[in-house]
């Protein structure tokens, strides 16, 4: 317990910009990759950010998690999203929330499809009709695998208060969650990731 006080001490203590630049160095190392690639959207792209990479990854989940922790809107009750992407966020938030502050912060997962048994769920976790939500992305290019996520949420009872995502693609995202009037914010702007990649 004492080196997990530790840790926590050391993130709350460090200047935020240098959280933010270690966290972008993971991201250009570990997930931005050149090649010709078809992205969730469908779109072509010569890019690819492959954020996997780096949610999974041991200080890149951390930084990720404390970064997001400061940006939830007050009153959340619960933090999730479109699997698989969301999965490693939303419970690394959700401890982070408990470790920090001692609050109540649950987790939980949108399937792509129902399960074939049991209860037939599309969301797994602890959430509750009427919690209010906010639905994680690891990256945002038009924004269509959040909605989906969203209208999950929605037609269970829940209400979505925001979208935070780790990476912003400037493809259309931005004005598809303002269009459904939900709040959206992203930690960098694809450029942001391009141009660290490109340092030696």
């Amino acid at each position: 317990m004492q080196s997990t006080n530790l840790l926590i001490n050391t993130l709350i203590n460090t200047n935020k910009d240098f959280l933010l630049d270690r966290l972008l160095a993971i991201l250009a190392k570990q997930s931005y990759i050149e090649g010709k690639i078809t992205l969730a959207s469908g779109k072509e792209s010569n890019y690819y950010v492959d954020c996997k990479q780096t949610t999974l990854h041991h200080e890149g989940n951390t930084l990720i998690s404390y970064i997001f922790s400061k940006m939830l809107k007050p009153g959340i009750q619960a933090v999730g999203g479109l699997t698989m992407g969301a999965d490693p966020l939303a419970s690394g938030v959700s401890q982070m929330v408990y470790l920090l502050e001692g609050k109540p912060l649950d987790a939980f997962y949108v399937r792509k499809e129902p399960k074939k048994h049991g209860r037939s769920l599309w969301i797994e976790g602890p959430i509750k009709p009427g919690s209010k939500v906010t639905i994680l992305e690891d990256v945002v290019t038009t924004g269509g695998s959040s909605i989906k996520a969203i209208e999950r949420v929605q037609e269970f009872g829940c209400v979505v208060e925001q979208v935070l995502a780790i990476v912003d693609r400037n493809e259309g995202g931005r004005e598809t969650f303002k269009s459904k009037g939900i709040d959206y914010s992203y930690i960098f702007d694809i450029n942001e990731v391009i141009k660290k990649a490109s340092q030696p």
